[in-house]
């Protein structure tokens, strides 16, 4: 099943992929192909996955072209994203629960 909080994980983890491979690029190490090809095959995967959450209305369509179009070449803003979605979404349930006295 496809939750909010299982992307959210997983473009933490497709955030954190990215980044050792940032850092073993710059260190020439020979792993760096395999976290290259953990990217490219995760940020399909997740690309997929945020497209199929849009449909299910589990995930913002703005959320979802955030995570699709930028986090191929920076994950991070991805990340970025969910935790502001997720902000976004607790501040108006505080507002909703404020309002409804």
């Amino acid at each position: 099943m496809i939750t909010f909080t299982r992307l959210k994980y997983l473009s933490f983890t497709h955030s954190a992929i990215y980044l050792t491979l940032i850092v073993l690029a710059i260190l020439s190490a020979p792993a760096k192909l395999y976290f290259g090809w953990a990217h490219g095959i995760g940020w399909i995967v997740i690309s997929l996955l945020c497209i199929a959450a849009v449909r299910r209305r589990v995930l913002p369509l703005w959320l979802a072209v955030t995570v699709v179009v930028i986090g191929g070449l920076g994950p991070f803003a991805g990340s970025a994203g969910f935790v502001y979605a997720e902000r976004r979404t607790r501040r108006q349930e505080s507002l909703l629960e404020r309002g409804m006295v």
